[in-house]
């Protein structure tokens, strides 16, 4: 067995065009625009261009590389939910797996202004 650390098995040069931006302003702009709004599967609570991970920097990378080839920012998006499934984006589209996401706060809001209504009438009747 080698001797290897584990930091040395995580170090590795980052993709190209991980931290090299676009040649091109409007693609650079774009491609920045789509990154924001995707999420860094490894952080989870940073998105792709916030983000240190590895896997970001790749992401970043594929991005930009077909940003630069001509894909729409619609294009990309659609191809990274199809890899890596609806988690990869902070605005998940409304289906049957999702819905629990888009409901849940509505529901949660809902009881919370029925507590805070019944607590009033409560203290309005002991006074």
């Amino acid at each position: 067995m080698g001797n290897a650390s584990p930091l040395a098995a995580q170090t590795r040069p980052p993709a190209d065009y991980a931290n090299v931006q676009l040649r091109d302003p409007a693609q650079e702009a774009q491609a920045a625009a789509l990154m924001a709004t995707l999420r860094c599967l490894v952080c989870q609570g940073q998105s792709i261009a916030d983000s240190d991970a590895d896997m970001a920097g790749d992401m970043r990378a594929l991005v930009r590389r077909r940003v630069a080839a001509g894909e729409s920012a619609e294009e990309v998006r659609d191809w990274l939910i199809a890899r890596y499934g609806d988690y990869v984006t902070y605005d998940p589209p409304v289906s049957a797996v999702t819905l629990p996401l888009w409901l849940t706060p509505l529901v949660l809001l809902a009881i919370g202004l029925w507590i805070a209504r019944a607590s009033f009438r409560r203290r309005r009747g002991h006074e």
